[in-house]
């Protein structure tokens, strides 16, 4: 099954609701990056909220995630857009600890408590919007959760879960948001509440084989569950040789021939997903040409 996401409303309008499977976007992130169990379900969680945070947007919007706990992991970054597609890394890879008291990966500890969870969105006006919580749990779930209700003033219930394999790969991986619009009713508020009390973790329910309409059904009930549109999901990455070439002619003709006497070559890699960009000697020479050229 490739990854997609789901965009429902539920009770007749009462409820704004996203699910999404991300094993294979977790799975090319955890490959590119070659995390460890707990690093793997940190930056698993975030992509999967920022893939549905993406698809909140409209158009060409994107939005980037920064989470800094204070914990081993260091920061986690996430790039997504209205597209479905989404990036990240976390700045210490190689983070992995012993299950927590629940039997889970213990993502609060590689991630840390002290810290805040930032989220800036380009909505392609002049000023980026800016949204900035301090983390409540380090799960991330809570966290998100907490995000939205704080600085969007919107209670939600936000669900994220990675597995992992003992080989280090992705074994399943999806999430969801549910969102209450003004005009709910209590009686709809209890009877979610009390359905998000017995649910399975969502990580375990895409195991099992479910699909983000399924897992709707789980959290809303059959019959509750309006499904609006899906959305293809992936992990892209925008970089390329072209962008890194002009980064290097932009340094100017003195930069690049620094690099060429004192390193006789450059190389480049991309935060975000990991590729690595080489150029020889002679390819920066041509470079420097091209900065010498007067601009157009």
């Amino acid at each position: 099954m490739s990854d997609y996401l789901v965009k429902a409303l539920a009770y007749d309008g009462q409820v704004r609701a996203y699910a999404v499977r991300t094993t294979e976007t977790v799975r090319e992130a955890q490959r590119r990056h070659q995390t460890w169990p707990t690093a793997s379900a940190a930056l698993g969680r975030a992509m999967t909220a920022g893939v549905m945070m993406g698809a909140m947007l409209k158009g060409d919007s994107k939005l980037t995630i920064k989470i800094e706990g204070g914990g081993p992991i260091g920061a986690i970054l996430v790039d997504s857009n209205a597209n479905g597609e989404v990036r990240g890394y976390v700045t210490n890879p190689h983070v992995h600890f012993e299950l927590n008291q629940h039997g889970k990966l213990d993502v609060a500890r590689a991630v840390g408590t002290s810290g805040m969870l930032t989220v800036v969105k380009d909505l392609g006006l002049r000023d980026f919007f800016t949204g900035q919580v301090p983390l409540v749990s380090g799960e991330l779930g809570e966290d998100f959760t907490y995000y939205f209700a704080s600085s969007e003033q919107v209670p939600s219930s936000v669900g994220v879960g990675v597995l992992v394999n003992p080989d280090h790969t992705i074994l399943a991986a999806g999430g969801f948001i549910l969102q209450l619009m003004p005009d709910v009713k209590n009686a709809t508020i209890d009877e979610i509440e009390q359905r998000l009390k017995t649910i399975p973790p969502v990580s375990k329910m895409v195991e099992r084989g479910l699909t983000p309409e399924e897992i709707l059904e789980e959290l809303l009930g059959k019959g509750n569950v309006k499904v609006l549109e899906t959305v293809p999901v992936a992990f892209v990455c925008r970089c390329s040789r072209e962008r890194i070439v002009d980064a290097l002619i932009s340094l100017g003709p003195k930069e690049i021939q620094d690099i060429i006497d004192e390193e006789g070559y450059a190389e480049a890699s991309c935060h975000f997903c990991n590729e690595t960009y080489y150029f020889t000697r002679e390819e920066l020479e041509k470079l420097k040409q091209m900065a010498e050229l007067p601009a157009e």
